[in-house]
C-alpha cells in the first residue's frame, strides 16, 4: 500500500462548497469541530486513492458500503467551514452517469450488471429515507466545465504553491497538492457565485436563447441554493495541474476569459466574445485530448 498510497491521480478537478459549521445539525456539528482540530486531515488525492481502490478487488466495490465521516476543512473570515466528502452519495451519483461515457462493453467488464444492479437498488433504498441528501462537491475528469468559471473573477484566481496561503488549502486541510505543491484554484463567497450566476443566466438567454451551457449553469445555480448563504466556494483544478505544463497553467485565465466573453455579450460585441470562446475551447479541448493519448 505505500507506493499505492504515493500514486497521484491527475485527470479530476473540483468544484467543492464549504458550509459554515453552524450549518450543520447536531450531532454532526460537533463530529466536525472535533474533526477540525485533528493534527492531519486529508487531502484530494487520499480521497480519490481510497476511491479507485474500492476497484481493486473482485467483485469490485463501485459504491462504499458505509458513508465517509472524512471532509475538507477551512477558515475563512475567522469563521471554521466544513465540506464533508459523502464519498458514498457521489459514487452512486457517479455510477448513474457512466453509461453516458462509457461503451456498454467497456463498462461491463470494468463493473458486472449483477454489481451495478446492486448498487442501484442501495441507492433506491437510500434515497427513500434520504429525499433532500446533496453532494457538497462536484468532480470533472479531464477538463473544468467552463460553466463553472462562471462563478469566479479572475481576481479570486490563487496560483502557487501551497504554503503561500497562509494555513488555507495546505495538504491534509482541504486543498488539493499538486505537483511539488502546486496549486491552481477560485474561491468566493456563496452570495458572489450566485450574483454571478444569476447575470451570466440573463446574458447568455439573451443571446443564444438555449443550449448546454445555459442548462448547465441552471444546474449549477439550483445546486447552490442548497447551501448556507454564508458558504463559500471553491474550484480547485485538483491534479490537472500534474498534466497541464506549469508554463501553460501560469498563463491560463479561464474565469477571466469567461468574464470577457459574457461582457462582450451584453454590450452586443460578438467579435470580442468569439475570441473569448475560441481561447476558452482550444485550452480545455487540449486538456480533453490527453484522455486519449497513448
Amino acid at each position: 500500500m505505500g507506493s499505492a498510497s504515493s500514486v497521484t491521480v491527475p485527470y479530476a478537478a473540483y468544484l467543492r462548497v464549504y458550509e459554515p459549521l453552524g450549518a450543520f445539525p447536531e450531532p454532526e456539528r460537533t463530529h466536525w469541530e472535533r474533526y477540525a482540530r485533528r493534527e492531519a486531515l486529508p487531502c484530494a488525492q487520499d480521497e480519490l486513492r481510497r476511491s479507485l481502490a474500492d476497484l481493486l478487488p473482485t467483485p469490485p466495490v463501485p459504491v462504499p458500503v458505509h458513508e465517509s465521516g472524512e471532509a475538507f476543512v477551512t477558515v475563512q473570515d475567522g469563521v471554521l467551514c466544513v465540506c464533508p466528502w459523502r464519498t458514498r452519495l457521489r459514487g452512486w451519483l457517479a455510477l448513474g452517469e457512466l453509461s453516458e461515457t462509457l461503451p456498454a462493453p467497456v463498462l461491463d467488464a470494468a463493473l458486472p450488471p449483477v454489481v451495478r444492479r446492486q448498487a442501484e437498488a442501495d441507492y433506491e433504498r437510500w434515497q427513500e429515507r434520504n429525499p433532500d441528501a446533496r453532494p457538497w462537491i462536484r468532480t470533472a475528469t479531464w477538463q473544468v466545465p467552463l460553466r463553472w468559471f462562471v462563478l469566479f473573477s479572475d481576481e479570486e484566481r490563487e496560483y502557487g504553491k501551497t504554503g503561500e496561503y497562509a494555513g488555507e488549502g495546505e495538504p491534509g486541510r482541504g486543498g488539493q497538492a499538486g505537483r511539488d505543491g502546486l496549486v491552481l484554484r477560485y474561491r468566493t463567497p456563496m452570495v458572489q457565485a450566485r450574483r454571478r450566476v444569476a447575470r451570466g443566466l440573463r446574458t447568455l438567454k439573451d443571446a443564444i436563447d438555449e443550449g448546454p451551457l445555459i442548462d448547465g449553469l441552471v444546474d449549477v445555480g439550483r445546486w447552490l441554493e442548497e447551501f448556507h448563504p454564508r458558504s463559500l466556494v471553491e474550484l480547485d483544478y485538483g491534479g490537472l495541474v500534474h498534466m497541464v505544463p506549469e508554463a501553460q497553467l501560469a498563463e491560463d485565465h479561464s474565469a477571466g476569459d469567461t468574464a470577457e466573453g459574457l461582457a462582450a455579450l451584453r454590450a452586443g460585441d460578438g467579435v470580442r466574445a468569439g475570441r473569448a470562446y475560441e481561447r476558452l475551447t482550444e485550452r480545455w479541448s487540449a486538456v480533453r485530448n490527453r484522455q486519449y493519448a497513448n
